[in-house]
């Protein structure tokens, strides 16, 4: 399915999705909701069918262990489910910022609606800030995002944002997500979810100072041909499977000066230089079927694990 650009907003400069609605800033949620897209509910109705083949009236039947949810303002489908499946709406991914926005200093940034509805997110920035050599600022933010599909629970996830080259990076450290995921088995509880993510400055902090020793990490030519290797090879329980030639050569040559922001002192010729590259290639280079099927990969899909493999790699550099 093609992207929507009415089906997303923003405030400030173009997102890195280049995609959507500009607002200005402080908007209500309910002028997000109309110009993000979001301003519709998930209805749903029992699976029937018809006993009889074409050409016959037969019996209309209800199959009870299943659900459609449908769209209620277009009454396109969106998919088939459990029975027990519990549906989080739209307007329940907005409210979740209410308090942040309106108490806690949080800014929504940007907002929307990705494969006609099937998935649907917010993100706002925390306020958090840093800065590493050559003046390369990141802002910290927090992604709420679920699914309808069966393809994604209900996800808050720190997310930090390079400024100069709107690279995003999930900030997950010592194998922990920086992500809470609720199942759609059970009922979304944001106050349990604010209180499980634990929005605060440590988990920033950490997060900046490893950043922070990978910019400091200088790099030899033989550790950057292996730190590619392993992000753009396949490991299998066997051993190394394929890799992608023609990923790695892109991500390689955006390291070596092809990248945005690859010239500051922060990354040129070190560990973090490595891990934007990799972050660039598939926020903004990889290539996909449409730019919501990028921004989907380079969030919930294989984009987003390529970018959590090179996080692990790098800091493995630094440790």
């Amino acid at each position: 399915m093609a992207h929507l650009v009415e089906t997303m907003a923003y405030v400030g400069a173009t997102p890195w999705h280049g995609l959507g609605n500009q607002l200005t800033s402080r908007q209500p949620l309910n002028v997000w909701a109309k110009q993000a897209g979001m301003d519709w509910d998930i209805r749903e109705t029992p699976v029937r069918y018809v006993t009889e083949s074409a050409g016959s009236l037969g019996a209309i039947m209800s199959f009870e262990d299943s659900k459609v949810l449908f769209r209620s303002d277009t009454h396109a489908p969106l998919s088939v489910v459990s029975a027990r499946y519990k549906v989080v709406q739209p307007s329940e991914i907005l409210e979740f910022y209410r308090d942040l926005t309106e108490v806690s200093g949080f800014e929504l940034e940007t907002a929307g609606v990705l494969k006609g509805g099937r998935k649907f997110w917010a993100l706002a920035r925390t306020g958090q800030t840093g800065t590493l050599k050559g003046k390369d600022v990141s802002h910290g933010y927090v992604l709420l995002a679920t699914g309808c599909d069966g393809t994604l629970a209900t996800t808050a996830q720190f997310t930090n944002i390079r400024v100069v080259c709107n690279n995003t990076l999930a900030i997950a450290l010592d194998h922990q997500t920086g992500a809470v995921k609720v199942p759609h088995s059970t009922t979304f509880d944001p106050k349990a979810v604010k209180q499980q993510l634990g929005i605060s400055v440590s988990t920033w902090d950490d997060f900046m100072y490893r950043m922070k020793a990978l910019s400091e990490r200088k790099m030899k030519h033989t550790e950057v041909q292996s730190y590619f290797l392993k992000v753009f090879t396949d490991f299998t329980p066997r051993g190394p499977g394929v890799t992608n030639e023609r990923a790695m050569a892109k991500a390689l040559s955006l390291y070596e000066g092809a990248g945005r922001g690859a010239d500051l002192a922060s990354s040129k010729g070190t560990a973090y230089g490595l891990l934007n590259a990799v972050t660039e290639f598939v926020d903004h280079e990889r290539r996909a079927r449409s730019t919501d099927h990028r921004l989907d990969s380079a969030w919930f899909g294989q984009g987003a694990a390529l970018k959590q493999k090179a996080l692990d790699q790098a800091l493995l550099l630094a440790a």
